[in-house]
């Protein structure tokens, strides 16, 4: 497993760094404060400049115009794109755009790929993934209560879904929906292409997550289906293959998190050791002088830098044997990186003190949107289980093959 970086790398890191702290850092005040639709037309400006660079779409296939780069060298730059909650987003490689193109990629017909997928790559719009819903766990993909039916020559579709992110101002949604409530779990649901102005479709309303609406790609909308008719072409992929098309999703969007919480983590570091370095608790004694203080800082050192280790090895894995392949290691990374995410985030905030809990700082922000790292895309319980349930089974056939019953010594 090597990790050494090429120069070409270095330099594109230290450029899109650069970049991020001349122009996308002086957004931010406007961002936490203020209305996602009155900064677009800035960040639209912003986008035509990481276009010119040829930073677009990183993680895409040059096939389809993005960089091409790596899962592995993705997550370096994702590591510097997520020291911004407006990195993904300049890049055009935010969730859940990013996982979408790709399973349009992989999965939608050509007619499709020109309708949804072309005008996504190229920025022209944006997109949603509907699969949640309020009244059945998120955390068991296989049960869910929204319906596709067949009718006409198309398709009705019934249900309820939330924490779509993206809902608001999206074009289409990507929605999960049961097709046959008699087959097999993981083959009851199929995904369907759904366009926003689709009769029957509803944005009910933008989700107050801890006392913030939200709006645009900034927010996550509840949405609702009420008797909502599509065409027959609006089927992405097979009938009953919905499960398998998420699962392909989601397995390198969790790598994606984890490598923009790795960024959040550097700049909540990067915070709480200026803080402390120039905060003074008395005359020229700053918060630096303190053994607490000291441990603090050198504890977050500690678990970013094992962290982004972590995720660097799923990176590599992936590249190097698959996502299936990658399993343990994703589920690993899931519940590690949103957790050293809380804690140093929650040290970089008492460190600020007051300054912490307000706006004039990204802290707070970063706190009340990405608490729910620990929620989403499966909860950090439901990765612990997959974990102890793969090396279980590991360990059974090991003691299978060696003659041990299991639980003997």
């Amino acid at each position: 497993m090597d990790f050494s970086i090429p120069d070409s790398m270095q330099t594109l890191l230290c450029d899109v760094r650069a970049f991020l702290d001349e122009r996308l850092l002086p957004l931010e005040d406007r961002f936490r404060t203020g209305a996602f639709a009155n900064l677009e037309t800035d960040l639209q400006a912003v986008r035509e400049e990481v276009r010119s660079q040829g930073w677009w779409l990183p993680q895409i296939h040059r096939e389809w115009g993005g960089m091409g780069l790596s899962c592995l060298d993705f997550g370096l730059l994702g590591g510097v794109l997520g020291r911004s909650p407006l990195g993904h987003y300049a890049f055009n490689c935010q969730a859940p755009d990013a996982g979408n193109m790709e399973i349009l990629i992989s999965q939608a017909d050509d007619a499709q790929k020109e309708s949804f997928l072309k005008p996504l790559l190229e920025g022209r719009t944006r997109s949603c993934f509907a699969m949640t819903e309020p009244d059945q766990a998120g955390s068991n993909p296989v049960w869910m209560s929204t319906q596709a039916r067949p009718e006409d020559g198309g398709w009705v579709l019934n249900g309820r879904k939330w924490y779509a992110t993206g809902a608001d101002g999206a074009a289409f949604a990507v929605v999960m929906a049961v097709t046959d409530a008699d087959a097999d779990p993981h083959q009851r649901a199929s995904m369907f292409l759904v366009p926003t102005d689709a009769p029957g479709y509803r944005l009910a309303r933008n989700i107050s997550v801890m006392g913030h609406e939200g709006d645009g790609w900034a927010s996550h909308g509840e949405v609702a289906l009420e008797n909502c008719r599509v065409p027959q072409d609006a089927l992405l992929g097979q009938a009953g293959q919905g499960f398998a098309i998420a699962q392909e999703r989601l397995g390198p969007g969790r790598i994606h998190h984890c490598m923009r919480w790795i960024g959040i983590c550097e700049r909540a570091f990067e915070l709480m050791v200026g803080r402390a370095a120039t905060r003074c608790f008395a005359p020229g004694k700053p918060l630096a002088t303190r053994q607490m203080v000291q441990d603090a800082i050198a504890t977050s050192r500690m678990e970013i830098n094992s962290a982004r280790l972590s995720v660097l090895h799923a990176a590599w894995t992936i590249d190097q044997k698959g996502t299936k392949a990658a399993r343990q290691e994703i589920s690993c990374i899931k519940f590690q990186v949103a957790g050293v995410m809380q804690r140093v985030l929650d040290r970089a905030i008492q460190l600020h003190g007051g300054l912490g809990v307000s706006d004039d700082t990204p802290l707070a922000w970063f706190w009340r949107h990405e608490r729910a790292s620990r929620i989403y895309d499966g909860p950090d319980e439901v990765h612990k289980i997959a974990v102890a349930k793969q090396v279980l089974k590991e360990y059974q056939a090991s003691s299978s093959k060696s003659g041990l019953a299991v639980g003997e010594p």
